[in-house]
């Protein structure tokens, strides 16, 4: 019996809930107060499911374009190059969740063309190891690439360098042109020391579409990168690539249990630590600043609930007396504002899932070519669309708690005498 009666008790507020949220004529004032704090909430939900949706599609792009140039773990030796690759390279495979391991040599050095002269970070890859370590060169195109072409009309073959786009701009050259690349490890002679210089011939171009790489990075051969910074047999590092690039920190600490404390390692997530940290900044403050829209709808709904309560003054002290508690009283108006707030938030949600959909699917906004993107990058996440959902739905609650606190302490003899 219990259980009915407190069925009943519900059923009856959520009733008279939605009967006061339906206006008669001379409340249509509130109620016209109520759309705007329904559209209010649903605007503003709208505004944060576009705007996270869009911060986190940057978010996601910004390290597909990493992870499409960069491996997920790089390892190095304390103090100078590795003397044993091979052996290294055996002891790197065998740590868990570790699937392809390529050695590397990497420096500083400048490169000048017949047009102009531009410092740059020299890389030498393994164009035979079986991932993309370039951007757009799979590893048969980047292995074709990087072979020496054979001597013509007198002249010696020449190496293949893969420059990034701004730099090629830089130096004034284009596919098939030669450069000078001038390292620092030259010899000494009698003037003194010399920097060594070789003739390298253009052999492509990348795009990553992240101006710091491309206006930096040159790729070499290994073996001629080995030649160039006077290395031996020794390289500089290895690369790693995993089957988990977002559990790359954990690898990590796997590879240097193995290896020892005479070589250190840093993965693709520390290395770009301060760009995802500002990503993540400004998607916080996006959602602080719009979630500030649904703060000013949940205050029209507080003002709506109090005017609802100084009209309803007399509906109020008849059901006191009809034996309905404070409680009770104080239910039915949390139940009409929390029905606006359900109401704005579900149709903002809508809405802004349909603008997420419209924005991916017909790119409709073209961004200038300053960005990397040539279009809004959307992605839609659930959990986000929770999270928003959730902190709206909280917000609009929390404004009806005073009004319907202030419906329940009415005195139900002064109401009757002077409603």
């Amino acid at each position: 019996m219990s259980r009915i009666g407190c069925s009943l008790s519900m059923s009856y507020e959520f009733l008279i809930a939605l009967r006061y949220l339906k206006a008669k004529r001379r409340q249509t004032f509130i109620s016209l107060i109520t759309l705007l704090s329904v559209a209010g909430v649903a605007v503003g939900v709208m505004a944060l499911v576009v705007v996270i949706a869009v911060m986190t599609g940057a978010e996601k792009d910004f390290k597909a374009r990493i992870l499409g140039f960069q491996s997920h773990i790089s390892v190095m030796k304390r103090g100078g190059g590795i003397d044993a690759p091979g052996q290294l390279l055996g002891v790197i495979n065998g740590v868990e969740g570790v699937t392809v391991t390529a050695p590397f040599v990497y420096g500083q050095v400048m490169l000048r063309s017949a047009y102009g002269v531009s410092g740059a970070v020299l890389r030498g890859v393994d164009p035979l190891a079986p991932v993309t370590q370039i951007e757009g060169y799979p590893p048969e195109r980047l292995e074709k690439r990087l072979e020496r072409k054979a001597p013509s009309r007198g002249r010696p073959a020449a190496p293949g360098v893969v420059l990034g786009k701004e730099l090629a701009l830089n130096l004034g050259v284009g596919e098939g042109d030669m450069i000078y690349l001038i390292s620092p490890k030259g010899m000494i002679s009698p003037m003194g020391h010399v920097p060594s210089m070789r003739q390298f011939r253009v052999a492509g171009l990348f795009d990553s579409g992240m101006y710091e790489y491309d206006s930096a990075f040159a790729y070499i051969h290994i073996d001629d990168a080995r030649s160039v910074f006077r290395l031996g047999e020794k390289v500089t590092g290895m690369d790693v690539w995993t089957d988990a690039p977002y559990e790359a920190d954990r690898i990590r600490e796997g590879i240097l249990e193995r290896i020892g404390p005479i070589y250190w390692a840093r993965d693709w997530m520390q290395m770009n630590a301060s760009l995802f940290s500002a990503l993540k900044l400004e998607k916080a403050a996006m959602f602080v600043i719009l979630i500030l829209i649904v703060l000013v709808a949940a205050f029209n709904i507080a003002s709506s609930l109090i005017m609802m309560v100084m009209e309803k003054t007399r509906d109020i002290a008849i059901l006191k007396a009809m034996g309905a508690k404070d409680g009770s009283i104080m239910r039915i108006f949390v139940y009409q504002g929390t029905i606006i707030g359900m109401v704005g938030t579900s149709i903002g949600v809508m809405l802004g899932v349909v603008l997420c959909f419209i924005l991916k699917n017909f790119k409709i906004i073209d961004l200038p070519k300053v960005y990397i993107f040539s279009t809004l990058p959307v992605r839609l996440e659930a959990m986000d669309v929770l999270v928003i959902s959730l902190s709206a739905f909280c917000i609009c609650f929390l404004a009806t708690l005073y009004p319907a606190w202030q419906a329940s302490r009415q005195n139900t003899v002064e109401a009757i005498r002077y409603g």
